[in-house]
């Protein structure tokens, strides 16, 4: 047990003193000048992305940290090797977007059509309205914190959306009885519709700011997002998403279609199928972005519709080298990607204040969210306690604070308590799920 943590330790130890000699390295770097420069800098930092995504998977086995916890802190060990991308503010939001674009695909591919059908109307429920209550009731509590009211409203747009990276895992592990199964079903679905919700609402909140819009208080920043304008924008951001979503599922299910067919041939399984799996998503996402839908909520239901067929021998091998390369590559990535925009030291100085807005989210947003968006729902007691504990923060919300950040970049506390939020919730809230499961009883 004791080496678990060691090897931990060394894995902090090599990355700080990596960043130590960074900038004598990237000094070099830009010595080149021009393209070899941009080409240099660009493969030192991909190379420190993998290098210590896969690093930080293998440290964390056998300890309580999940590898995602490290990949985010161990980002901002590198907050000075990382340099090149804080300065490349564009390239950081494209690499987010289309990683995040992927990722949420493939939380929909998580959910069964069937399974999904059964649970709607209470995962919708909580998705959206749930999103709501807790955007609300996070920007009360940030601004009792003392936060100014453009930080504490785009923090709570950001917090809003749940995140399956973790909670995907942890409930593979449980085996809970068969009558409160659906509620595993629910908590993956939600972490996948709420994510677009919470990137149509980041968006809103952003455009009221820019707007010039004061919102230093619950009656403004409800005025302005409830005016007729913002309304027409939310409703072409939800159908023209739909929309898109739609006809990229079309294209998907003939692919679906054509793979089948060439399976039960005997043919060999092509290599190249796997650039319809990547392109798909990216497609549909732009082709939302198009029409001005939202892209997100594009992909979620290319996967939710497509859904791959999961049942089918023809979609095994490339299901399970879409899964790895987004374990492995897609989610450490953007993880990591804090590490440019925030520093030890900042993450030292908002500590005390990240651990506040950590526990409120947990102990009061996310229960008050649970119980008010099922209040007329047939989800049980039982059911509602566990979903106020799997209530992870991850992926999405890291990406929509990478591109808030970029718009907004005089807003010094955003990053650095998303980050604490990210680490509060990855750390705590799969740790004490199982333990949580047991006590309610719902587990075989």
């Amino acid at each position: 047990m004791l080496m678990n943590y060691l090897k931990v330790g060394l894995l902090f130890a090599g990355a700080w003193l990596l960043n130590a000699l960074a900038p004598f390295l990237l000094q070099r770097i830009a010595g080149f000048g021009g393209t070899e420069t941009a080409i240099a800098a660009s493969l030192w930092c991909l190379s420190l992305f993998l290098g210590f995504c896969w690093a930080c998977s293998k440290a964390a086995e056998g300890t309580i940290f999940p590898n995602f916890t490290l990949q985010l802190l161990v980002g901002i060990v590198l907050h000075d090797a990382l340099a090149p991308l804080s300065v490349q503010l564009t390239l950081a939001v494209v690499v987010c977007t289309l990683l995040a674009a992927i990722i949420l695909k493939s939380g929909g591919d998580e959910i069964e059509r069937k399974a999904f059908l059964k649970i709607a109307y209470p995962t919708v429920m909580i998705a959206v309205v749930g999103y709501l209550v807790t955007f609300f009731v996070t920007y009360v509590l940030l601004l009792w914190l003392g936060l100014d009211g453009k930080t504490a409203a785009l923090l709570a747009a950001i917090l809003g959306s749940t995140d399956p990276a973790a909670l995907i895992p942890t409930l593979k592990q449980l085996v809970i009885k068969s009558e409160y199964r659906r509620v595993c079903d629910m908590a993956v679905a939600e972490s996948a519709l709420n994510d677009a919700v919470g990137a149509i609402f980041t968006s809103a909140v952003a455009a009221l700011i820019l707007g010039g819009s004061q919102l230093d208080g619950l009656n403004r920043l409800t005025a302005g997002l409830f005016s007729a304008d913002n309304l027409l924008l939310l409703g072409q951001q939800f159908l023209f998403g739909t929309i898109a979503g739609v006809i990229g599922w079309v294209c998907m299910y003939l692919f679906e279609r054509y793979k089948r067919a060439h399976f039960e041939s005997g043919a060999a399984e092509p290599a190249y199928d796997f650039a319809i799996a990547l392109g798909g998503p990216l497609v549909t996402f732009m082709f939302a972005q198009l029409i001005h839908g939202n892209g997100f909520l594009a992909a979620f239901i290319v996967g939710l519709l497509g859904n791959f067929n999961r049942g089918s021998k023809a979609f095994h091998s490339l299901i399970h080298s879409m899964e790895t390369k987004i374990e492995s590559v897609a989610k450490p990535t953007i993880f990591m990607m804090v590490g440019p925009f925030v520093a030890v030291q900042e993450l030292g100085q908002t500590a005390v204040l990240g651990l506040a807005v950590s526990l409120l989210f947990i102990l009061v947003a996310r229960p008050v969210a649970v119980f008010l968006s099922l209040l007329l729902s047939s989800i049980g007691l039982k059911e509602k306690l566990f979903l106020c504990v799997v209530r992870e923060t991850g992926v999405i919300p890291v990406v929509l604070a990478v591109m808030t950040v970029a718009q907004f970049p005089e807003l010094k506390l955003l990053m650095p308590l998303t980050a604490w939020v990210v680490i509060w919730t990855l750390t705590l809230l799969p740790a004490i799920t199982p333990w949580w499961a047991g006590k309610l009883k719902i587990l075989e």
